[in-house]
C-alpha cells in the first residue's frame, strides 16, 4: 500500500524563500514553485509554492505554522498583491480546517494574522532557471541574506521537522 500523499499551497514571500523552507522539511516530497491565483481572484497571481507532503510524517497544522513564522504573516506591506499571505486548498473540504488552524495559531502572534485561506484556482510554474534556487545557489547574496535566516529559524523553532542532513549539505 502506497503512503497517503496530499498537497497544500502557500504564498507570502518570494517563491525562492518559500521553496527553500518547505524543501527543508521531513515529510515534504516535492515543492512546485511558481504563481498561484485563488478562486476568489482568478486573475490575481502571486508568487507561491505547491507543497506535496505525506500527512503521516508532517501535519497540515505544522506546515501552516511554519509558513506563518517564516514570512511577514501579520504585516500588510505595499507588495502584498505580488506576495499575498495565503494558504491555498485544493478542495472545499480543507477550507474550513485551514481557517480553524489559522484561528488556533493566532495565539502565537501579538499582531493580527493577515493570512487568508483560499480555494486554489490556477498555477503557472516559474521558469526552470529559478527552481531549486537555494539548494543550487546557497552562497548567493540573496540566499545568505534572506533565506538563511528563515532556515535558521526553522532549526530553532521546528527542529524535529527539519531535514538537517539536507541543510548541512548546503553549509547553512
Amino acid at each position: 500500500m502506497k503512503p497517503k500523499k496530499d498537497k497544500i499551497a502557500f504564498s507570502g514571500g518570494c517563491y525562492w524563500c518559500l521553496e527553500a523552507v518547505f524543501q527543508s522539511l521531513r515529510g515534504v516530497d516535492s515543492v512546485e514553485q511558481g504563481f498561484i491565483a485563488p478562486d476568489a481572484e482568478p486573475n490575481e497571481f502571486s508568487e507561491a509554492v505547491i507543497v506535496h507532503y505525506n500527512p503521516a510524517r508532517i501535519a497540515l497544522k505544522t506546515l501552516i505554522e511554519i509558513h506563518l513564522h517564516t514570512h511577514k504573516s501579520t504585516f500588510n506591506h505595499s507588495m502584498r498583491s505580488k506576495y499575498r499571505s495565503a494558504v491555498y486548498v485544493f478542495s472545499n473540504r480543507y477550507l474550513l480546517e485551514v481557517n480553524e488552524i489559522l484561528k488556533e495559531l493566532q495565539i502565537q502572534f501579538d499582531e493580527k494574522l493577515i493570512t487568508k485561506a483560499y480555494l486554489f484556482n490556477a498555477f503557472e510554474p516559474s521558469e526552470a532557471m529559478f527552481k531549486n534556487y537555494y539548494y543550487t545557489n546557497p552562497h548567493k547574496p540573496f540566499c545568505l541574506n534572506y533565506i538563511n535566516p528563515k532556515l535558521q529559524l526553522l532549526i530553532q523553532k521546528f527542529k524535529g521537522t527539519v531535514n538537517l542532513e539536507q541543510l548541512d549539505a548546503s553549509n547553512l
